[in-house]
């Protein structure tokens, strides 16, 4: 179980109040291996200037430095995480970290990292979030700018659905269906106090024999694919059974979630709609996120 993480209530301003850009008061380290490459990599997370947004700092074997913002325009697709380039540089599996800082309402910082992937911990957010509250909040004189959302946008692949529509705060309604364990949905606005409570708690998840499967095939292709899975870093799926039980209730689809509100942070400011997502992942997230960009009569900048 994890400890009880508290969350400031200046963090929560009232659903359609203002509010100034907010950076963190003090810098913090981590460190833990990658999802898929399986190698140790080292962050630090320090506060940033306004405007400055989210930037991943990338230090290369070479000794250059190279800097990737967190900004859907750098998006490329990886299997299963969000990954990042610019000019030849990577940065993958951010949306933990994103959905995060987003979450907390931090919205300028930069992430210096000595390798090409972020360390999964134990495939939930709340590590995260955890330095994130322990750093502290400090706003700036900078407003900040919210995307709200004016018509519905959507996406959809078979039965893969993700639509937003207007509506105040950010509200998000999750579905998936799983062979053993049935239905599994979750609905909720998503506040710094739900987010740490009930959606940062929740796993990446898979079957465990798939995983295995994959991260065999990773080590023999010599590819960065699941070299770090273990039930150490991900909540692993027995036909219906959890490897070491579920963190909270719903655990799969609540992850889901914790991925949207990751990938949707690539958007560069807070967004307020209601996402209504069904069996969706990183891609189906990402197309979503093109798809609204694409479209600047279904937002405005508030």
């Amino acid at each position: 179980m994890h400890p009880t993480v508290a969350v400031p209530a200046e963090i929560s301003p009232p659903i359609g109040s203002r509010r100034s850009q907010a950076t963190l008061a003090a810098a913090f380290a981590r460190a833990g291996r990658g999802l898929h490459t399986g190698g140790r990599a080292h962050v630090r997370v320090s506060p940033a200037p306004a405007d400055h947004g989210i930037v991943f700092r990338r230090r290369l074997e070479d000794g250059r430095v190279a800097d990737v913002p967190g900004l859907w325009r750098y998006r490329e697709s990886q299997p299963l995480c969000t990954a990042l380039r610019r000019d030849g540089v990577l940065v993958r599996t951010v949306e933990h970290l994103m959905a995060s800082l987003r979450a907390l309402a931090i919205d300028n910082a930069l992430v210096e990292i000595d390798a090409e992937e972020l360390p999964i911990f134990d495939g939930s957010a709340t590590p995260w979030c955890a330095a994130i509250l322990a750093a502290g909040r400090v706003e700036q004189a900078a407003a900040c700018r919210t995307l709200r959302v004016t018509r519905t946008v959507a996406v959809c692949d078979g039965r893969r659905t993700l639509r937003i529509e207007p509506g105040p705060g950010l509200h998000v309604a999750g579905h998936v269906e799983l062979s053993y364990f049935g239905r599994i949905d979750w609905a909720g606005a998503i506040t710094p106090e739900s987010f740490v409570g009930e959606i940062a708690p929740a796993r990446s998840f898979g079957r465990f024999f798939r995983a295995m499967a994959g991260r065999v095939y990773g080590f023999a292709a010599r590819k960065p694919f699941l070299q770090g899975c273990s039930p150490h870093s991900a909540a692993l799926l027995v036909r219906g059974h959890v490897i070491g039980g579920l963190r909270v209730p719903g655990e799969p689809v609540r992850h889901r979630i914790l991925d949207v509100i990751g990938d949707l942070a690539l958007v560069g400011h807070p967004v307020e709609g209601r996402i209504t997502a069904a069996h969706t992942g990183h891609e189906l997230n990402h197309a979503l996120v093109a798809a609204l960009m694409a479209d600047p009569a279904a937002w405005e900048l508030a």
